[in-house]
Parts: C-alpha cells; structure tokens; sequence
C-alpha cells in the first residue's frame, strides 16, 4: 500500500507547475466556481477577471479547459476570448472543435425524450420551478422556492426511472441527462492523461468525480501532481471543500489564486 502524501503546501504546487508547464493543465467549472450562481441562468457571466486570467494560463501551460453542465455553444460565447481553451459541455457530451460544437452520438438519439421532459416537466412541477432546456439535458431549478426540494427530487427521480435517465443533483437544482457515460470524472481522465499536473477548480457535487479522478491518477503514478481547488458554499455541504488541497471563498476570490499562480512563472505580464 503506498504511503499517504503530506499535504500539499501551495507555494509547491505552482513551483512543481511551473517546472513542467507544457505538461501542466488548468481545468475549471463554470457556474459557481468563475462565475456567480443565479436564479437566471442565462444572466450568468464570469467574474471579473477570469477571462482574462484564463488567456494569460492558455499561454503558459499546456491545457485549459472549462467542464461544465452548460451546452457548449454558451461556453463558446462566454470564452471567446480565450480560443486556446478546450470547452466541455453538458459534462462531455458536447465538446467544440476547430470552433464548432461536436455532440455524443449515443447522446443524439436521446432529443426527442427531452422534448417529451420538458413538456412534462412544464404541466406537471410548480410554476417557482423554472425548468432550464438545454436540449439534450434539463435542469430543474427550484433556487426561487427551496421548500420544494424533495417534490422536484421525487419527480425527477420518477422520471428518471421512467425514461431511462441519469440524474444530476446540485446546488438547488437536478439534472436529467440521457445514461451516457461522460461526466468530470471521465473527462479529467481522458484529458490528464499526457498530463503530469493538472489543477481542478470546482464548487458543486459533480465536481467531487473531477477530484476523485485526480486522486486516482495520482495513486496510480506518483509522479503525478493533481491539484484540487473547492470554492465554498453552504448549499452543497463540506466535503468537496474536505476532499480539497485547497479552498477559496467565493467565485470572485478565483482570480486572485489565478494571480499567484500567474506570477510564479518567468518575463510574464498579466494583462489586466
């Protein structure tokens, strides 16, 4: 049985960093993590400072990338200005290459039961539960009236059970998505794995599967260095925060660790 690594101390994760930067990656959560959580999902942007910071990484490291339950057209929009990031949404079933959005063949087949998810979804939940088309995957958001929680779980999970779907619980919201096998996890193994270190900024349940997936690589090569970042709330419990190496407060505070990191590398200049 190997030995239990000490704790890792920051100052050495970004000197290990830097000392393989083409072999290094950044990968990042959206909402909640560099950018605020809102009851209207469309209205959500990043935080001041996280795209930029993000281009300056892009040009420093080997990989960036953001992971996200978004489609990946609205990551598109919301990152045009980094083109070097890879985008993963709707957990890895949409992924953009050379700029254009690339979907799961197994997830196609599954649209028109959205289609059925959302129709059902609008005559059958309370009108507090705005119910968020992403067209191969629906979110349930039930932040406007908290005290409906279970009802929507419930519903969800019939559902589920129903038509075959997988469910997705997070911060005051469950998502049905067609049972295919794609989520953080999987994406941060497949992508960590030309990688010899590779940091993960996540704030939500899913993102626990993105830091299990670097704790695994990380027992099965110890010359692997996975980094993980909480950014902590009170709506999804602690222990994402207790399976972290690190934590910063809020989405806003992600910018500024960005900065250490930033500036441990040499002749850099961010521009701010």
């Amino acid at each position: 049985m190997a030995s239990p690594r000490a704790p890792l101390r920051f100052a050495e994760a970004v000197s290990a960093t830097v000392s393989e930067r083409t072999r290094s990656g950044f990968f990042f959560d959206f909402d909640g993590t560099l950018a605020p959580i809102m009851r209207d999902p469309a209205a959500v942007f990043p935080v001041a400072g996280a795209v930029a910071r993000l281009r300056a990484l892009a040009g420093l490291v080997g990989r960036v990338a953001i992971v996200s339950a978004r489609p990946a057209a609205f990551l598109c929009e919301r990152f045009a200005e980094v083109p070097q990031a890879r985008l993963f949404g709707l957990y890895g079933m949409q992924t953009v290459v050379d700029g254009r959005v690339r979907t799961d063949a197994g997830a196609r087949p599954w649209a028109p039961v959205m289609r059925t998810l959302i129709a059902d979804a609008g005559r059958e939940l309370p009108g507090e539960v705005l119910v968020e088309d992403k067209a191969l995957m629906v979110a349930l958001h039930y932040r406007a009236a908290p005290e409906l929680r279970r009802a929507v779980e419930r519903w969800a999970s019939d559902k589920a059970a129903e038509l075959g779907l997988r469910e997705q619980y997070g911060r005051m919201v469950v998502e049905l998505r067609p049972p295919v096998k794609s989520d953080k996890g999987t994406i941060i193994e497949r992508e960590t794995e030309t990688l010899t270190r590779a940091w993960y900024f996540g704030d939500d349940l899913s993102d626990g599967l993105a830091f299990d997936a670097l704790r695994g690589r990380q027992d099965r090569d110890p010359a692997f260095l996975g980094v993980k970042v909480a950014v902590a709330n009170g709506e999804t419990g602690d222990d994402l925060a207790r399976g972290a190496d690190f934590t910063v407060d809020r989405p806003e505070d992600t910018p500024a660790m960005l900065d250490q990191v930033i500036a441990a590398f040499p002749a850099r200049t961010l521009d701010k």
